[in-house]
């Protein structure tokens, strides 16, 4: 069997149970710390301490809901021989409707191009077959999940199927994975503040490419995982190869670029020309 299970946990509105809430209002009370609550990101600012109440008991209610499924694949003896995969589809949501969680020591959230936009938890369940309490330092990315669950359950692969990821099964066994860069591609405005660009992460390096003439951003993960010093200017050759590799895979994958909008104007914001 394959059950998938999307939480609306944790997201906006912000609402967590009432005892919930209680319990993590206490717990702000003793959070101890030398850092400000807020920086700036851009124009926005950004949270910077994890004391949100409400946003802690939203986490908790999802830990417990999680919790439930857990054991009920125990309770049907099940537990033993299924894989179990939990993860989430972008960074915490720290720069916009109600700040409510803090990515430290990556840099922005949710709707970003930065760490602490596209690094999310990657957790895995395998008994006999992942080592438990295991930690693995090699990045993946949401499309290896179609090849490697179609492995876990020995059905074939269909050709051409899932040409952006890769079967995760020799990684989760202890070996290691190909080398292999990751790209992500972002064409818009986001409410949270982030902005239209692409990013490409190879081995140290992240690349972040803005669109609409910026300056290419490029970060060194391992020194820098707070992404505070731009290195393009410092290694120009690198930042040009790693542009060059996000431009050929955005036409591999037949990715769309945003436009300009001929019936845009600053004085006449109709909404059909916004």
């Amino acid at each position: 069997f394959l059950a998938w299970v999307p939480f609306y946990d944790v997201h906006t509105p912000l609402m967590a149970r009432a005892d919930l809430k209680k319990k993590y209002e206490a717990k702000a009370l003793t959070v101890k710390t030398n850092a400000s609550a807020w920086g700036r990101e851009g124009e926005r600012q950004v949270r910077r301490v994890q004391n949100h109440a409400v946003y802690g008991g939203m986490v908790e209610a999802l830990d417990q809901a999680v919790g439930k499924i857990l054991r009920g694949l125990a309770d049907q003896g099940l537990a033993d021989r299924t894989l179990v995969i939990f993860t989430s589809d972008n960074g915490g949501l720290s720069t916009s409707e109600g700040h409510p969680t803090s990515n430290l020591p990556f840099r922005a959230g949710k709707g970003w191009l930065y760490e602490g936009g596209i690094r999310e938890p990657f957790l895995v369940r395998w008994p006999g077959v992942v080592p438990p309490g295991s930690t693995c330092a090699t990045p993946v990315i949401s499309p290896d999940l179609f090849p490697t669950l179609l492995a876990a359950a020995g059905c074939p692969s269909p050709p051409g199927s899932h040409a952006d990821g890769i079967n995760l099964l020799p990684i989760f066994r202890g070996g290691s994975g190909p080398e292999r860069a990751l790209f992500w591609h972002y064409p818009h405005y986001g409410n949270q503040g982030g902005f239209p660009g692409g990013a490409v992460r190879e081995g140290a390096w992240n690349l972040v490419e803005r669109f609409g003439g910026h300056p290419l951003e490029l970060y060194r993960l391992g020194a820098d995982p707070g992404e505070a010093h731009d290195l393009a200017g410092q290694f120009p050759a690198e930042a040009a190869r790693l542009q060059a590799r996000l431009a050929a895979w955005r036409q591999t994958v037949g990715a769309l670029l945003p436009t300009p909008n001929p019936a845009y104007s600053e004085t006449n914001q109709t909404p059909a020309n916004r």
